[in-house]
């Protein structure tokens, strides 16, 4: 801790706007409490394999990420690690796990828990803005600006508990549009006042590293729920190489360069490079639900069944879709790396969804490994594509 129990918060990211930082112990601490609430959230998915269902959980776990990248967003710039930041910290943590625990029946009984700890997540991250628009003076305008915006999303979540479903959750879609609106619309705010280059593509790293653990964790789950088998365990085996495929295409080309095109009042890139990072994790969680269920139904069902064949192909194609957002925004931005892989792994989202679409008489094992060789047909044209550009250099 520092020498000082309290500090107020300060702009770090004035102190040296190019300085190489990395996430802390205690960010790395609160990063756990999400490790549940997306187990809890795929696990919701897996008790609902329809389409509704999906839209359920998609609708579940904007609020878990958005928790997550407000409190990242605030740290990267006024962190202090002081007592009352450590506090407050654990006092968010719990929030999280009350959103969690009501995720099973967040859109039944338990939405107006779901909704009041949500609030609570937020109340406190919008005290977090206040406290630090009180000490920063060259912060006030971006802090007036997201505390303002924020508490309009966080009243309307909590008037929401005073009305009936399903308006209830044409309430949450208003405020989470509130929400996802105030940074996009900070315009020059946010330029003058940058997150941190290097802090931020690793915290965002950091999360897409615990969703693709959960996915992992569904691969095991699967294999332990059954008996040890050879149809099981190439399924198990299929399901691990589109996680690893997944893994390697987004930390092959991942860097801060969108983050960097905020300091020119570039916002659109930016964001659409944060955003782009909710659909990439809604579906690789859901890739890994939906792996989990093949691996069971492989023991007992000659063909793919209707709703895992849906789930694993549309949970691979938004990620794969995800990717080439992310991977063309870098592109533009000047990296040395070709577009065309953007086109590649479009491509590669579109054959996974004409799986799905035609894919009706096809075993577990053939529809597994057509997704998984579409994933890792992408990790080698991205090899071919770095020794091009090694032997072009």
């Amino acid at each position: 801790m520092t020498k000082s129990l309290w500090q107020p918060p300060r702009l770090r990211t004035a102190e040296n706007a190019d300085e190489e930082r990395r996430a802390t112990w205690l960010e790395l601490f609160y990063d756990l409490v999400f490790v549940a609430a997306i187990a809890q959230v795929a696990h919701y998915l897996e008790a609902h394999i329809t389409l509704a269902g999906f839209f359920s959980y998609v609708l579940l776990f904007i609020p878990i990420w958005w928790s997550w990248v407000g409190a990242t967003f605030y740290a990267t710039r006024f962190d202090t690690d002081d007592l009352g930041h450590r506090l407050l910290t654990l006092l968010q943590m719990v929030a999280i796990a009350v959103l969690a625990v009501n995720v099973h029946d967040g859109l039944g009984e338990s939405s107006v828990g779901f909704a009041l700890s949500y609030v609570g997540v937020r109340a406190i991250l919008i005290l977090q803005y206040i406290s630090a628009g009180y000490f920063v003076p060259a912060a006030r305008g971006l802090v007036k600006w997201y505390a303002t915006g924020f508490s309009i999303a966080a009243l309307i979540w909590l008037g929401s508990i005073f009305v009936p479903i399903p308006w209830r959750f044409a309430l949450w879609g208003a405020a989470l549009i509130v929400d996802f609106g105030t940074p996009l619309t900070a315009g020059k705010l946010v330029s003058k006042i940058p997150p941190s280059f290097s802090h931020v593509p690793e915290r965002l790293g950091l999360f897409t590293i615990i969703v693709l653990g959960e996915a992992v964790i569904s691969v095991v789950r699967g294999v332990s729920e059954l008996e040890w088998g050879i149809l099981s365990a190439v399924v198990a085996l299929l399901g691990m190489l589109i996680a690893f495929s997944l893994w390697w295409i987004y930390f092959d080309s991942v860097d801060g360069s969108p983050l960097q095109a905020m300091r020119v009042g570039n916002m659109g890139i930016g964001l659409t490079w944060l955003y782009s990072h909710l659909p990439l994790a809604i579906g690789i969680a859901a890739t890994g639900v939906a792996v989990q269920h093949i691996i069971v139904s492989s023991k007992k069902e000659l063909l793919l069944p209707d709703g895992d064949r849906w789930l694993i192909c549309a949970g691979t194609a938004i990620c794969l879709t995800a990717l080439a957002v992310i991977h063309l925004i870098t592109c533009t931005l000047g990296r040395d790396r070709s577009k065309i892989l953007a086109a590649y792994r479009i491509a590669s989202a579109v054959f996974v969804l004409g799986i799905a679409i035609a894919g009706v008489n096809l075993s577990p094992i053939i529809g597994m490994s057509l997704v998984a060789a579409a994933c890792a047909v992408q990790v080698v044209l991205a090899l071919l594509e770095t020794r091009n550009n090694s032997l072009s250099g």
